[in-house]
């Protein structure tokens, strides 16, 4: 009984392991199939199935017959039950290599790696949006600048101005007619009293950004004078003229113009004397020069009159202006209007001391800076100047005699004038790979420019 049983185990486990070996060969067979798959360059000829079949049969019958054959008798202990399975490759066909631990610096390495390159896109960062913000700003100092240049343009600078008219010239018959044309030409005026009663002067409005002050007075000034009142001008006039003090201009028209020109106000006066009441008179009589028709109505004598307008000129920058009527002094007042509404852009477009001249070198000269460079080109420009003389020219003329002073000494040291004529004319000239000379002609044309004393003389 107990033969049978191990006889029975023995068997079980032989079948076993029979299977097992089976497996293995079949993994070979299969393998080895591959790999001569992957060498051949071509592939056989297709087998029908029953063909495989048979072959594969066979070939396990034989490899069962031979591993019968060659079977080692199993462990001893080794419990029936238990079963080997074959190792498990992994998809690469070889086992995965352990995952190796990075060192302390390895790490730190990299964390600082990590670091810089954070660093380095925080620079970018903020380099761009510098770079931005400078765009942006630049585009703002352009727009800036296009709007005070648009603004400082007359047409649209004289919507600025504000012409102020003072009370009492509205008590004149025909005052009307001033502020009739300035509505009519859409132009601001305000009616307000000022220092200097009878006058008329002109604000205009800052832009916005600029000075704390709303608006600024204008330099020029206009008083508006009755025959009256100019008499009384003239009188005092004459009487600080022979005084030489200003007390006696106290208790006349001319007080509160002095107290503003003494105030340090910078003003540029200008007197118009009109007639108003003889306007009517001046159309039936036919008119007249102002000036003359008031001398012989105020019977002042031609001298008098001319020592009061060369001192107000003079000493106190006052002119007067004869006008015939309030149409005329609406005249005066546009026409200055006009010219303070182009003063702006005038005074930006005259700038620069040369304004026709960019900055750099110039087109057809040469810069000389404060150490003395550059007056070398200016003595080279300068022979140019002449007629058929060539840059190659000139340089050989500087090349030999670097200043116009070298020049003249050396032909003060040379006695007849034909050698004097003659004493650039073997100077060598290398042009393009040649060489020439200068030639008598214009070694006897540089001697005439540089010593001739007649401003007449043909030099060519």
């Amino acid at each position: 009984m107990l033969y049978l049983i191990s006889a029975h185990k023995w068997s079980f486990c032989f079948k076993w392991e029979m299977s097992v070996l089976r497996r293995a060969k079949t993994w070979e067979i299969s393998e080895s199939e591959d790999s001569d798959h992957d060498r051949k360059p071509a592939p056989k000829p297709k087998e029908s199935r029953q063909e495989r079949t048979a072959d594969s049969r066979d070939r396990e019958t034989r490899s069962a017959e031979e591993d019968s054959t060659n079977l080692p008798p199993p462990p001893a202990g080794r419990p029936s039950g238990a079963a080997s399975s074959p190792p498990r490759p992994d998809a690469s066909g070889a086992p995965s290599p352990a995952r190796r631990r990075r060192s302390k610096e390895e790490v730190e390495a990299e964390r600082l790696k990590a670091k810089e390159r954070k660093e380095e896109r925080e620079r970018r960062r903020a380099a761009r949006a510098r770079e931005k913000e400078e765009r942006r700003q630049e585009q703002r100092r352009r727009r800036e600048a296009a709007d005070e240049l648009r603004s400082l343009r007359p047409e649209n600078c004289i919507k600025s101005l504000t012409v102020c008219v003072e009370p009492a010239l509205l008590q004149h018959e025909g005052s009307d007619i001033l502020l009739d044309t300035l509505a009519m030409l859409e132009w601001r005026c305000s009616v307000e009293s000022r220092r200097v009663p009878g006058s008329i002067t002109w604000t205009r409005d800052l832009p916005q950004g600029g000075d704390a002050q709303a608006c600024v007075e204008e330099e020029p000034l206009l008083l508006v004078l009755t025959p009256g009142d100019f008499v009384d001008v003239v009188i005092t006039v004459k009487k600080m003229a022979d005084s030489g003090g200003e007390e006696t201009a106290m208790g006349t028209v001319l007080r509160p113009l002095w107290e503003c020109l003494n105030q340090g106000a910078n003003k540029a006066v200008t007197m118009l004397v009109t007639d108003f009441e003889s306007d009517q008179r001046t159309e039936e009589s036919g008119g007249g020069l102002p000036e003359q028709r008031l001398r012989t109505n105020l019977g002042m004598k031609s001298r008098d009159l001319e020592e009061v307008l060369v001192y107000l000129q003079l000493y106190k920058n006052i002119s007067v202006v004869f006008l015939q009527s309030w149409q005329d002094v609406t005249d005066h007042v546009c026409a200055v209007t006009k010219a303070l509404s182009k003063r702006p852009f005038k005074l930006l477009t005259e700038r620069c001391e040369l304004p026709f001249c960019v900055d750099g070198s110039w087109a057809s000269g040469a810069r000389v800076e404060r150490d003395g460079s550059g007056l070398r080109d200016v003595w080279s420009r300068q022979i140019q100047q002449l007629n058929r003389v060539s840059p190659a020219v000139a340089s050989a003329v500087t090349e030999c005699f670097p200043s116009p002073r070298l020049l003249l000494q050396a032909y003060q040291n040379l006695g007849s004038e034909a050698e004097k004529k003659a004493m650039l004319a073997g100077l060598s000239v290398k042009t393009e790979g040649k060489e020439r000379r200068i030639g008598p002609d214009i070694s006897a044309r540089m001697y005439r420019c540089l010593t001739a004393e007649n401003p007449q003389l043909v030099l060519d």
